[in-house]
Order: structure tokens, then sequence, then C-alpha cells
């Protein structure tokens, strides 16, 4: 495929997605249930919504702290206002082409702090592998503490126990087969996987080897425990939620976590994937998908806000040093 219609596409389908899932959301639901659920944004409690978006730029703050661990053995200490800006910067670009982001946050890392754009890139990849290790975490955890809900869901799918095991057996057993093939193929995709693959693990074992580790992996869980915190305070904007706990919540942030990966920011997906985890504990679909559009209308008008000024900021920060 030629490489510019296959950039294209890449950030043409996630937004189609996303806005025809916004189409089918809307066509799916009665005018009622949707009036309802337009009731409930309008009434939202600003304490809550607020009290979120503030744990979330606390995040960004922990993640800019952190990155400068992961800078300081190659040499390079930038700013932490402009660690912050940075990473405000490249959340707003993924919501417009995914993934632009960490490319955009190198780049003026490069032109701003002076960091060498390969060695730049390279630490934010690592972030990425450390947070997808986090995530599996995340999902460990939510998995075992709501295993017998999670079954009967899948019972009801036609989709037993001894279903999964195989499906869990087959993924492990292809995965075998293909880093087998992968190691002895010297066909030049495959030369390339190892080559990343080898970068990516460069990069993971770089971080046992640091100075600051505690500090580094003390800032990883905070990030995450903030990620949830954000999750679980606007449980307190819809009635019906109040009383989920942390660990039924820990099943629909896992859900939104995946349609955040799937369309630019979860646009359309979000609010259907969250609703759909918390029916899973008797929440109706009007007061799920409540939820599910305050948490991402929240996390998005964060993101394009800070992300805005930090567009004009970062410019007039550093010449004003200069």
């Amino acid at each position: 495929m030629n490489p510019r219609l296959a950039k294209i596409l890449k950030t043409i389908v996630p937004l189609a997605l996303g806005f025809g899932l916004i189409a089918y959301s809307y066509l799916s639901t009665s005018e009622e249930d949707r009036k309802q659920v337009a009731h409930y944004i309008s009434q939202v409690p600003l304490l809550w919504v607020t009290l979120s978006v503030l744990i979330g730029v606390a995040s960004h703050i922990s993640r800019a702290i952190r990155w400068n661990y992961l800078l300081a053995p190659l040499g390079y200490k930038p700013k932490l206002s402009s660690n912050i800006l940075l990473i405000l910067m490249a959340y707003l670009a993924n919501l417009g082409i995914p993934r632009s982001g960490e490319v955009l946050r190198a780049t003026a890392l490069t032109t701003y702090e002076g960091v060498p754009f390969e060695k730049g890139f390279g630490t934010i990849v690592t972030e990425r592998v450390i947070d997808l290790l986090m995530l599996f975490l995340v999902i460990g955890i939510a998995l075992i503490l709501q295993t017998s809900v999670i079954l009967d869901y899948l019972n009801q799918q036609g989709f037993g126990l001894l279903a999964a095991l195989v499906f869990l057996a087959g993924g492990i057993i292809g995965l075998w087969i293909g880093i087998r093939i992968l190691k002895k193929s010297q066909s030049p995709l495959a030369i390339k996987l190892r080559s990343f693959l080898d970068g990516l693990m460069s990069g993971i074992t770089s971080v046992f080897k640091m100075k600051n580790q505690l500090a580094f992996w003390g800032h990883t869980i905070l990030i995450w425990v903030a990620y949830i915190a954000m999750f679980w305070v606007i449980k307190y904007t819809v009635a019906e939620t109040v009383g989920l706990s942390l660990s039924e919540l820990l099943v629909a942030f896992v859900a939104g976590a995946f349609a955040m990966t799937a369309t630019n920011g979860g646009i359309g997906l979000y609010p259907i994937a969250v609703s759909g985890a918390l029916s899973l504990y008797g929440i109706d679909p009007v007061s799920g998908n409540a939820f599910g559009w305050i948490m991402w209308i929240a996390q998005t008008l964060m993101v394009v806000v800070f992300g805005a000024i930090s567009f004009l900021l970062l410019p007039l920060l550093h010449r004003t040093r200069n």
C-alpha cells in the first residue's frame, strides 16, 4: 500500500469509526432516553467533574517528573514546565491523528530542550511499554476481583470457562510459534520487527538500571492510581452509580481503556464500552451512557483546553527565557 494512503487511512478510519458509533448510539436509543442522558449531563455536579480534571492534571505532572528519570541516564534533564507542556500538547495531537503526539513530543523536546530526537523518542516508547504493562496489571486485578461476574457474562454469551481456557492456550501457543518464526526468518520485515522488539526490550531493561528506580516506579503507580481515581469520582455524578464498588468500576475502567485505543480519544466508542461494562452490575443503559459521556467529555475538555494553552505557552515560555 502507498505509505501516504496508509497514513491518510490511519487518520480517517478511526475518526469515521468514532462518528459512526456516535450516530449508532443516537439512532439505537429512544428520544426519551436521549433526553434523560442530556438531563444527567446538564445537571452534572461540577465539584466531581472538577476534581476528576484536577486528578488528571496531577497525573500529567507526575508523568512529566517520571520522564526526567528516563532522560537523566542519557545526560539530559529538561525543565519540568517544558515536560508538562509537551505532554499536554501530545495528548491534544493524538485526538486528531493517532500516535502523532509521540512524534510531536520528541520533536518539540529536541527543539526546546536540545535532546536528540531518537533519544527522546526512545524514552517515550519505553514509557508506553511500561504503561501497557500497567494496563495488563489492572486488567489482571479486575479479572481476579470480578471473576464470577465475568464468567457469568461469558457463559451467557455461550463462551464458557473451557472455551476461555482453550482460547487462552491457543493464543499462547500462537505467540510462541510467531516468536520462533520471527527469530529464524531473514525477511526484511522480520529483521525490522526484531530490531524494533530489541529496542523495546532495551528500553524496558534500562528502567531497572537507573539510579532513581524507586521514584520512577512510585510515579508509575501514582499515574495509574490517578487514572482510576479520575474514573472513580465520576460515579458521584450519576445517582445510580454511586453505590458501585471500586472493583466493579475497574471493569468499566478497563472497557473504557480499550475504547480509547480503538478510536481517537475514544470518540463514540468510550460511552458505549463503559455503559456495556456497567450493565453487568445492573446499571441501566441511560445511567451507563450518562456516566460514560460525562467521563469522556471531562477528559476530552481537559486535553483540548490544556493542550491548546500548551501550544501557545511553550514557545512564549522559551522565547522569554532566551
